[in-house]
């Protein structure tokens, strides 16, 4: 027979929650430092194909 259950604690809940907060912090900060390091040239896991200023300045002026 189905038996309500005991109410979770306030602290218990709050844990819970900021460990959650915390675990999607910790994966924006992780993303923000790997796009700091593709702006900046700097990543070693990445590989960003350059273009050259050259061929850039050649299309704008035809």
């Amino acid at each position: 027979m189905a038996v309500p259950k005991k109410r979770t604690s306030m602290s218990k809940k709050r844990i819970r929650k900021n460990f959650w907060k915390r675990k999607g912090q910790r994966s924006a900060l992780k993303a923000f430092a790997l796009g700091k390091s593709l702006s900046t040239g700097n990543s070693k896991s990445f590989f960003v194909r350059q273009l050259n200023n050259q061929t850039l300045d050649k299309s704008e002026s035809s």
